[in-house]
């Protein structure tokens, strides 16, 4: 089992920026792939990022390419997302995954996570 709960979530005028945290607990958090998704009122849950073990890979959806920065801390069981240039767009519930060793498939895919954290709001206004 492992638990995963986040952090840093708010309320911010778009532009601005805020940072995500995502603590983990009860399992070997270095060992596995790491994700961010978000899901927005009456839409599905869509990939964010992923991040491999090491860190040495890593995908954005093309939505945040080039605004967000995923990244970990496996020293601190730790998972980041630096948001910035925030638009009204990015408002939703932000929820971190661990999956397994590495993705069997695809990184954006839903079930290549087994853990979910219970989401931290965010809303960005205009």
């Amino acid at each position: 089992q492992v638990q995963l709960v986040e952090s840093g979530g708010g309320v911010v005028q778009a532009g601005g920026s805020l940072r995500l945290s995502c603590a983990a607990s009860g399992r070997t958090f270095r060992s596995f792939v790491l994700g961010w998704f978000r899901q927005a009122p009456g839409e599905e849950r869509e990939f964010v990022a992923a991040i491999s073990s090491s860190g040495a890979t890593i995908y954005y959806a093309d939505s945040v390419k080039g605004r967000f920065t995923i990244s970990r801390d496996n020293a601190k069981n730790t998972l980041y997302l630096q948001m910035n240039s925030l638009k009204a767009e990015d408002t939703a519930v932000y929820y971190c995954a661990v999956g397994g060793p590495f993705w069997r498939k695809k990184a954006p895919m839903l079930d290549e996570y087994d853990y979910w954290g219970q989401g931290t709001q965010v809303t960005v206004s205009s």
